[in-house]
């Protein structure tokens, strides 16, 4: 019964996150100093901790719905600036925060909101394409955008045709 539950706990400790409860449960079972009884509870309280964690972690996302995710610039000349809107709501029901937005390219800079977004409302994130003269013919880019919605990332995406 010893070698079963030293085996439970060892498989439940490789799957916790916190490396201090890690080492006590190890010390504790590897000198004895704890029951059974007394083992199967604290591994009880450890495992509700970690759950309510992940809990509260889904419990503050959100979710976001782009007007458009794919916007086509045209015919643009190299060496100018294009600018466009990335229009996007907050269709959850928790403050959305954009986090981090990055383009695929240094041709491509997009700006966020800095501050959380409200359920129901909107905002914009602002892309400008700055094409390079060596950039000629078709041209994709992707701008990620992170927050805290369900699906961690969206990716949202520019074209032009690049003439010099």
């Amino acid at each position: 019964m010893k070698q079963f539950l030293f085996i439970l706990c060892s498989l439940y400790i490789f799957s916790c996150n916190s490396k201090i409860e890690k080492k006590e449960i190890v010390s504790n079972v590897a000198s004895e100093e704890l029951s059974n009884e007394e083992l199967k509870k604290e591994l009880k309280a450890i495992e509700a901790e970690e759950k309510a964690k992940i809990e509260a972690e889904l419990n503050n996302r959100t979710s976001i719905s782009f007007e458009k995710e794919i916007y086509d610039f045209g015919k643009v000349k190299a060496e100018t600036d294009n600018k466009y809107r990335f229009k996007f709501t907050n269709t959850g029901l928790k403050p959305l925060i954009i986090s981090n937005v990055k383009a695929s390219c240094g041709c491509t800079t997009p700006y966020k909101p800095e501050k959380p977004i409200l359920p129901g409302k909107s905002d914009f994130i602002d892309v400008n394409f700055h094409p390079k003269a060596s950039q000629s013919g078709e041209i994709t880019k992707t701008i990620t955008v992170e927050s805290n919605t369900k699906e961690k990332i969206s990716e949202l995406q520019i074209k032009a045709f690049v003439e010099n």
